[in-house]
């Protein structure tokens, strides 16, 4: 079972910006190699990471007002929120380890 949640334009404020944790946001389209290939590390650490940072994923494709809002040019896009501030940002895939190190350096 996967420990993401989707994300929409219209959840975004609350499940993101209001958060009490840091969110990991994954800009993706069901089209994108890459992307798929990230989704499994994603799952990974969301399990690793469960507590400390929620792991969400946004479709571009359905979702297109925030992708917009935060200049999402390439997929997959990473964005890390804490504190509903943009924290950090990661351009294209990543191994488990490169990710967790990522975040982890980042909260």
């Amino acid at each position: 079972m996967s420990l993401l949640s989707s994300l929409t334009d219209q959840s975004f404020q609350k499940d993101v910006l209001e958060a009490k944790l840091p969110v990991l946001v994954d800009f993706w389209a069901p089209w994108c190699g890459p992307c798929r290939m990230m989704a499994p590390v994603l799952d990974e650490v969301a399990e690793e990471l469960a507590g400390k940072v929620i792991v969400t994923k946004m479709n571009i494709d359905e979702n297109p007002q925030t992708p917009s809002t935060y200049g999402i040019s390439s997929i997959p896009t990473l964005l890390l929120f804490s504190g509903g501030k943009l924290t950090a940002t990661k351009i294209g895939g990543l191994s488990r380890a490169a990710l967790v190190d990522w975040i982890k350096g980042h909260i």
